[in-house]
């Protein structure tokens, strides 16, 4: 029998070839023996023990965190296989041995976008046994929120629930979580010797390329455009922003996100000092740097943490802030919490001494913040741009800022600088057919990526129909990119806009209005091959799309609730219906 093999000229990358090479020697050895288990053959050569490495991201870091695991399973023997969770089925699934999960959790302890396929079968009754199974559960979260992880907790219990064996106890990684994952695969990943395994029939992920520049090691890059698109009478500032990429050799494709390093605001940094009393540059123990330089680019300064919030209560001596915190209540904590930064909640209790030390040890890092990126590379060489609302409001009759978007808007004007690096979303991406039809739902910041998109398809060629949901408050003051949007309908670019402008008339009216109006168009549109993107506020405005979107399938699909369903997770498993929301 003739050992198969894989063509020079087959296109596909190396792992997706290493992949591919194991999976087919192992079903050579399988026929090789009249379908019995796979065994070293004279014919077949021995092969690496495979390992599964399945990854549920919404913004890259489990599937970063996933492609290392691979690295790191090589070197013990085994040959990995990366993919993401929503691309394996249960019966894929029953036919694995080894398996690592690396799962970010999202919003208030949802799935990640590309896990939930996953996750709704591995809940259901009629999932199969894993007794075969041994694996182990790595999750990515944030101890701000209350479900910390809590996507990884979930996949794990079920996992044991249905005969799974751990290789190792699931560890919960908060926001900066490089050292932990490493430290946790390390210990998790057995050796695997050189035993031959017959590969389940999954499609490995191809293993982006790695960026000289990352949070550790941002890149300094110079903003070249620095101006604001709402009008005077807007309630909103929304800001577009342009970076020059230099030399740094950075690149990145629409519908990508860029991160940005931000520099706390210099006049809360003071309070905090005066309020604690005392100077910028004192020492705080078991840190090289001051004070000042800690509350400045170190912690997080604006958002209490979890941790200050429990160290603090019994300290402040405020009955509404003990009560919200002893009687568990989310809801409650949340009112009694809006609008207060963490110098309110310090201010609670006036006459409480603090140390700076124990004061910085309540503090969370400092993180990056990611947004949309809304241009494309081939349309603007050399550039990243960005679409960002300021947020600012005022509380006790002091200002509070967001801290990145007003970091940008009031402390990086054209010739200044910040770190930036880039967070790719090979996910959320113009198709790759020219001729396919996209309809986009952005209002607000969230026509960013599809001015990317619309400029990417520009600058191809592409054939294919592009039509937009686009709305705000007031078309007068919010409808920012206008005169670029106008030119792109005069060109023929865009073939369809909708508008909702929900202020402008008595009754509010909002992208998924406008969507059920158009319902005979657009699921037309699908019918005929179309993607669905939608990108913006994911606490109302996603959610509210999406039962848009259903009751249009049912609706001009002629069907059941449950056949509509299923004709929207077909969109999602075929990448069809994407979302990039925040």
């Amino acid at each position: 029998m003739k050992v198969p093999y894989i063509p020079e000229d087959a296109p596909f990358s190396g792992e997706q070839r290493s992949w591919l090479g194991g999976f087919l020697a192992g079903l050579h050895s399988r026929k090789a023996m009249g379908g019995g288990a796979a065994v070293a053959s004279a014919e077949a050569p021995v092969q690496a023990k495979p390992l599964d490495i399945l990854f549920g991201t919404q913004t890259g870091n489990a599937e970063e965190i996933a492609h290392e695991a691979a690295e790191l399973a090589k070197s013990k023997g085994f040959t990995p296989r990366v993919a993401e969770l929503d691309a394996v089925e249960m019966d894929q699934l029953a036919a694995m041995e080894n398996l690592i999960v690396v799962i970010s959790t999202y919003g208030e302890g949802e799935m990640p976008d590309n896990a939930e396929l996953f996750w709704e079968a591995l809940s259901a009754s009629t999932a199969p046994r894993l007794e075969q199974l041994s694996y182990g559960v790595l999750a990515l979260g944030d101890t701000s929120y209350e479900h910390f992880c809590q996507a990884g907790k979930v996949i794990d219990t079920r996992l044991e629930q249905l005969g799974a064996k751990r290789l190792s106890d699931r560890v919960d990684c908060d926001v900066v979580f490089e050292e932990a994952a490493i430290k946790w695969l390390q210990g998790t990943l057995p050796d695997a010797g050189n035993v031959v395994a017959v590969a389940p029939e999954t499609v490995p992920a191809e293993k982006p390329a790695k960026s000289a520049y990352s949070r550790k090691n941002p890149y300094v890059a110079t903003m070249v455009d620095n101006r604001i698109l709402s009008g005077a009478q807007s309630a909103k500032e929304i800001r577009h922003l342009a970076f020059d990429l230099g030399e740094s050799g950075l690149t990145y494709e629409a519908g990508d996100a860029l991160s940005v390093m931000p520099v706390n605001a210099p006049d809360l940094v003071d309070a905090l000092l005066t309020r604690i009393g005392t100077g910028a540059d004192t020492a705080v123990s078991g840190h090289d740097a001051s004070l000042g330089q800690l509350l400045s680019t170190g912690f997080e300064i604006m958002t209490p943490s979890r941790e200050l919030i429990q160290k603090l209560e019994p300290l402040a001596k405020d009955d509404e802030f003990s009560h919200v915190v002893g009687h568990g209540d989310k809801e409650a904590l949340d009112a009694f919490l809006w609008g207060k930064d963490t110098l309110d909640l310090l201010n609670l209790n006036p006459d409480l001494a603090l140390d700076p030390a124990e004061f910085v040890s309540w503090l969370k890092p400092l993180q990056h913040r990611a947004y949309s990126i809304s241009s494309s590379p081939k349309a603007h060489l050399g550039e990243v741009h960005l679409t960002v609302a300021a947020v600012r409001w005022t509380y006790n009759h002091r200002p509070h800022r967001g801290v990145c978007s007003t970091f940008l808007a009031d402390h990086v004007p054209n010739g200044a600088s910040a770190g930036i690096f880039m967070s790719p979303n090979k996910s959320f991406r113009v198709p790759q057919d020219d001729s396919v039809p996209m309809i986009m739902v952005g209002p607000g910041t969230g026509i960013a990526p599809f001015r990317a998109f619309l400029e990417e398809r520009r600058e191809r060629g592409a054939t294919g129909a592009n039509w937009l949901f686009f709305g705000d408050q007031h078309r007068e003051s919010d409808f920012i990119y206008e005169q670029e949007i106008s030119d792109m309908s005069s060109s023929g670019l865009l073939s369809r806009l909708d508008l909702a402008f929900s202020r402008d008339q008595a009754e509010k009216i909002y992208v998924q209005n406008r969507m059920v109006e158009n319902g005979k168009d657009l699921y037309a549109m699908l019918e005929k091959g179309g993607h669905f993107y939608v990108c913006g506020d994911a606490t109302r405005m996603a959610k509210d799309v999406d039962a848009a979107l259903h009751s249009i399938i049912k609706t001009q699909g002629d069907m059941a609730p449950e056949a509509a369903t299923e004709y929207i997770n077909r969109l999602k498993r075929d990448k069809r219906y994407v979302r990039d929301v925040y």
